[in-house]
């Protein structure tokens, strides 16, 4: 692909600069030929699938899906897709039950081959809502090439807004955050939480990042995070902490995070 986006470096100037221009670059994305095509081919073609068998067997309708989801690594585990695919979500003991990787079940729902006579794939908008969620995260994805960390910005500003926003009990939400792991990486950052806290059982992981949360944005609740101002502030801080990589000048600024003493950005 040739498109490149114009960042200004990277870190908080960066994620400044992409905040201005997102909109216009992303426009200069998706008119690439090759998106125009990829799209045009997936809005002919996915209102004609109705079976998880169709689509993993569609290798340019399924590399679209998994882009669309963040999962476009797995684009050659056809047979471990199928069965994410057919196991749908609603059934007791459907392996998206059993992934700790939530954008799974979130594909699965998505289409419902598993969970429905009639798949969502054949309703009318269901190209459309697909193709704008491939489409921010291609330029995701081609803003990564250059940093990923301001990738990392860019899913969890959308992620956590929508986790924010979901019915549900804050330890689902917690949960869900804990399973999706570009959300977790960020949050994990920005609470200045260790990497072996991955080590942990689930219930003592919760503890940790919601008291982390607690000492740094004042409630423990995921809910807090609607407010713009608040999910700003996260997303600053993860930029902030991911950007040091002299582990010289880490650690300290670690310490003094978990001491509560970081300057709020």
């Amino acid at each position: 692909m040739s498109f490149a986006p114009v960042l200004s470096g990277g870190g908080i100037p960066g994620w400044a600069m992409l905040q201005r221009t997102r909109t216009s670059q992303t426009a200069v994305l998706v008119a690439q030929p090759e998106l125009q095509r990829d799209a045009a081919y997936y809005r002919d073609r996915i209102g004609k699938i109705d079976s998880a068998e169709a689509l993993v067997n569609d290798r340019r309708l399924l590399k679209v899906t998994l882009e669309a989801f963040g999962l476009e690594a797995d684009l050659n585990s056809r047979f471990f897709i199928r069965k994410v695919l057919e196991g749908g979500t609603l059934t007791p003991g459907a392996l998206t039950t059993k992934l700790s990787d939530k954008r799974y079940a979130q594909m699965s729902a998505a289409f419902g081959f598993g969970d429905f006579k009639t798949p969502r794939s054949k309703d009318s908008a269901f190209a459309d809502t697909i193709l704008t969620q491939w489409r921010e995260r291609r330029f995701e994805s081609a803003v990564g090439a250059q940093d990923n960390s301001l990738r990392l910005a860019m899913n969890a500003q959308r992620e956590l807004a929508a986790l924010a926003r979901r019915s549900g009990t804050e330890k689902t939400k917690w949960f869900t955050l804990m399973g999706n792991p570009p959300l977790r990486s960020v949050m994990q950052t920005a609470l200045g939480l260790p990497a072996r806290i991955a080590t942990l059982d689930l219930d003592r992981q919760l503890t940790e990042f919601q008291s982390r949360t607690k000492a740094v944005f004042g409630n423990e609740t995921l809910a807090q995070f609607t407010d713009p101002a608040k999910r700003e502030s996260l997303i600053r801080r993860f930029l902030s902490l991911s950007s040091l990589e002299n582990p010289q000048v880490t650690a300290p600024a670690l310490t003094l995070l978990q001491a509560g003493l970081f300057r709020r950005l």
